[in-house]
């Protein structure tokens, strides 16, 4: 009966075509994957045969293209990208590292466009919907080819590019860009420089995405823009919430699901529940620098650890480099640990950590005060974000000393005041009705059940520029005043003129008379 109850349930399930991003993205997006094959629906997931986070699962069928590119080569270039943070670079050798990435996303997209094995397996599959992370529009190209409805799982894309294409509200003067590290309470000169960065956004966009756009010709046989491919999605999961991001404006299909990665603590192994009963009275601090970041330069790990030697705390750090030659006894060195169960635990006094949308929601969640070093991306935004909450204290990884990480480890643990604001934000982030990861299941199958959701589309995706901005009515009506006054100024001047006519007739010449 069982076994009959279960086919049942899965005949009644739909079919998902999931496109990832490889790497820390992926740790979002695996959640919603697995709940929703727990609901019955069948997924495959599409994702290079190279890859560095996205393994085989018995949640999901796994379909792989050949890449160009070896598995050495990507953990050396992410690699690069974290390590070298710790030390000041050009900006042409910033730019060159983000290039060598961005070139690899495009190859593999090419590479899955190309494969005809592949793409007809697709078309024959008969899909309800394609889940993906739009960071690079390859999911989307796809979903277009296969006229099928798609939901984003995205925490912001380059240049506000997900605010252009759902054509939302995004003003310069209290919505501060990614990149300026402003809040929402900017001064005059602030407003000067989050609106040069606003302006100029374009040409990040036209870095990173302009490529496309022979591939989109070439692949869907019609010409297209990246913004115009992503106006088409269905839903925005977006990964934050109020809580923790500024507020400001949203479309109809745009979802908040903030806090999806913070799900229900399980119990702690024997090894670390060990290590944190025997911390004591003084409890644990949680130290990792995200997914894929676990090594950093000597020099640096070094002041590290003299600083975390500072304090009575036992620091749990996810570090797999070499071990610093004054690491004190107080610290651990682990190669993993269970970041969310760990916070969980209630002898967790501080989290370090690099600002990633994913461990600062854990933080959030669990009521633990910060001490942020973000890398690069979106990292020194969000640790910002923490900061002007009073959650957390931030620093500069090229300058930060020994002494400012004692100093601001210190801080987080020992001033009342950044526990009472974590734990503020954490009760309202927890009171919601519906937790993010059931909400962000519901509106996939939502789509899947409705075939999209053109309902939640705005009509300004088929105005012109023109007409969004009113720039014809503007027009038209100041036309309208114009003529208007050019016709009272005619008549003013013929009354004017027709009034001094009569005053001269009315006004005869009076004559002497001669005697």
């Amino acid at each position: 009966v069982v076994f009959f109850l279960l086919l049942w349930t899965f005949s009644e399930g739909g079919k998902v075509l999931v496109v990832p991003i490889d790497g820390s993205h992926w740790l979002s997006m695996r959640p919603v994957v697995e709940r929703l094959r727990q609901k019955g629906h069948e997924i495959v997931v599409v994702a290079p045969e190279i890859n560095l986070r996205i393994d085989s699962s018995v949640h999901y069928t796994m379909k792989t293209y050949s890449v160009p590119y070896t598995k050495e080569y990507v953990e050396a270039e992410f690699k690069k990208l974290g390590y070298k943070s710790f030390t000041p670079q050009p900006f042409l050798e910033k730019l060159s590292k983000m290039a060598n990435i961005t070139t690899m996303f495009f190859e593999s997209c090419k590479r899955l466009l190309s494969n005809k094995e592949l793409i007809e397996y697709l078309e024959e599959s008969k899909f309800d919907v394609v889940f993906m992370d739009p960071f690079f529009p390859c999911g989307q190209i796809l979903a277009e080819h296969l006229a099928l409805p798609s939901v984003y799982l995205v925490r912001g894309l380059p240049c506000s590019l997900d605010f252009h294409a759902t054509l939302c509200p995004n003003p310069p003067s209290y919505i501060p860009r990614f990149f300026t590290h402003y809040t929402d309470r900017m001064a005059f000169l602030q407003r000067v420089g989050n609106l040069i960065a606003s302006l100029s956004s374009s040409l990040a966009c036209s870095f990173l995405y302009s490529s496309y756009d022979s591939l989109v010709k070439e692949f869907l046989q019609r010409e297209a823009t990246v913004p115009e491919l992503f106006s088409h999605a269905s839903i925005w999961l977006m990964k934050y919430d109020f809580v923790f991001e500024y507020p400001r404006p949203l479309m109809p299909n745009m979802v908040l699901i903030g806090g999806i990665s913070c799900t229900q603590e399980k119990a702690l192994s024997q090894e670390f529940e060990a290590i944190v009963n025997a911390s004591g009275e003084h409890g644990i601090v949680v130290f990792s620098l995200g997914s894929m970041v676990s090594e950093i330069p000597m020099k640096k790990a070094t002041e590290i650890a003299e600083a975390l030697g500072s304090v009575p705390q036992t620091v749990l750090w996810r570090y797999t480099g070499e071990v610093p030659p004054n690491l004190p006894k107080n610290v651990k060195l682990v190669k993993w640990l269970p970041q969310n169960d760990l916070l969980a635990h209630p002898k967790t006094r501080a989290f370090i950590t690099h600002g990633g949308s994913h461990g600062v929601y854990e933080g959030i969640c669990n009521a633990v005060p910060m001490v942020l070093m973000p890398l690069f991306g979106d990292q020194m935004d969000n640790a910002k974000r923490v900061e002007s909450r009073g959650a957390g204290l931030t620093l500069n990884i090229l300058k930060m000393t020994s002494k400012d990480i004692s100093v601001a480890l210190k801080a987080v643990i020992n001033d009342k005041k950044y526990k009472e604001n974590i734990k503020r934000l954490s009760d309202l982030h927890l009171d919601r009705p519906i937790p993010p990861l059931d909400l962000a299941v519901h509106w996939v199958e939502f789509v899947m059940r409705h075939k999209g959701a053109p309902h939640l589309r705005p009509a300004a995706h088929d105005l012109n520029w023109i007409q969004y901005h009113s720039l014809d009515v503007i027009a038209f009506l100041l036309a309208v005043v114009l003529l208007s006054l050019f016709i009272s100024l005619k008549c003013c001047l013929f009354c004017c003129r027709r009034c001094c006519c009569k005053k001269g007739r009315t006004r005869k010449p009076i004559k002497s008379k001669s005697h």
